[in-house]
């Protein structure tokens, strides 16, 4: 697992995908959250919107990564 820290106190579920480089781009993130591939704290997530704040976890693919305070 690695941190990824932002600027605010929360963030979108899409932009944290591109910020952590668990994606390419918002269209990558579309296709892996249709598809179910993206769990946050443990549940699979499909919405692109959802706010993520400090501590909440994001894992695809075998990867995690953790929201962190910049």
């Amino acid at each position: 697992m690695f941190d990824v820290p932002i600027s605010d106190d929360s963030i979108r579920l899409g932009q944290f995908l591109k910020l952590a480089n668990l994606v390419e781009s918002g269209a990558d993130a579309k296709g892996v959250l249709a598809d179910g591939l993206v769990r946050v704290n443990g549940e699979t997530e499909i919405r692109r919107g959802r706010q993520l704040a400090v501590g909440d976890v994001v894992e695809i693919d075998g990867e995690s990564a953790r929201v962190s305070p910049a």
